[in-house]
């Protein structure tokens, strides 16, 4: 296993970033499909973290970029499967988050999973993990490289270090965007802060 160890780089993302309101998240659609298209084919923000276009893997071998997940809400957190005790923990959290949210609402958010854990959290390990948690179709769970994870990392301000005995060092942080994947909200620690993070992702609606 290849140890490396991500120095946090200070991004200029603003976590205060504006929250636009494009015509593809209506909730009842009342514009013409020019507009998604529009949208799709428009330069990201200099505070999003689309700009970056790093390769990552789905747990089911697909190759995914950070800018498929555009026009979505996203709620974000970096983790490894074999983690015992913190992302469960924030995972369940996510759910929580999740379940606080208006039906019409939830049904628009992805909901992500980023492995820093390069070396064992192959698409396998992570369709399993999909399994054993319950995720449904609603999340996504992504592996990449070393540069792509790092890459990640500083963009919203996780720091990882893997340890002598397998398990991992890190933050315990969990990261709303917006359709344009500009930061919007942040959640630091364990089992707190849930009501906060819905109530940020309600206002975006």
């Amino acid at each position: 296993m290849k140890m490396i160890t991500c120095l946090l780089l200070f991004s200029s993302v603003s976590l205060l970033a504006a929250a636009p309101a494009p015509c593809c998240l209506e909730s009842k659609p009342v514009k013409t499909d020019s507009c998604c298209e529009a949208l799709a084919a428009a330069p990201f923000s200099k505070t999003s973290i689309y700009q970056a276009d790093a390769n990552f893997v789905t747990d089911t071998g697909a190759p995914f970029k950070l800018s498929n997940l555009r026009n979505q809400l996203v709620v974000l957190t970096m983790f490894y499967a074999s983690c015992s005790y913190a992302c469960p923990l924030t995972v369940a959290d996510m759910q929580t988050i999740r379940g606080k949210l208006p039906p019409e609402l939830r049904q628009r958010i992805a909901f992500v999973l980023v492995s820093f854990d390069v070396a064992r959290d192959t698409p396998e390990i992570l369709a399993k993990y999909r399994e054993q948690r319950g995720l449904d179709s609603s999340w996504t769970l992504l592996r990449g490289n070393d540069d792509s994870i790092c890459e990640l990392a500083a963009l919203i301000g996780v720091k990882f270090k893997p340890e002598t005995d397998g398990t991992f060092s890190h933050s315990n942080l969990v990261t709303i965007l917006n359709a344009q994947g500009e930061i919007v909200h942040q959640r630091l620690g364990l089992q707190g802060g849930l009501d906060e993070a819905a109530a940020a992702l309600t206002g975006l609606k």
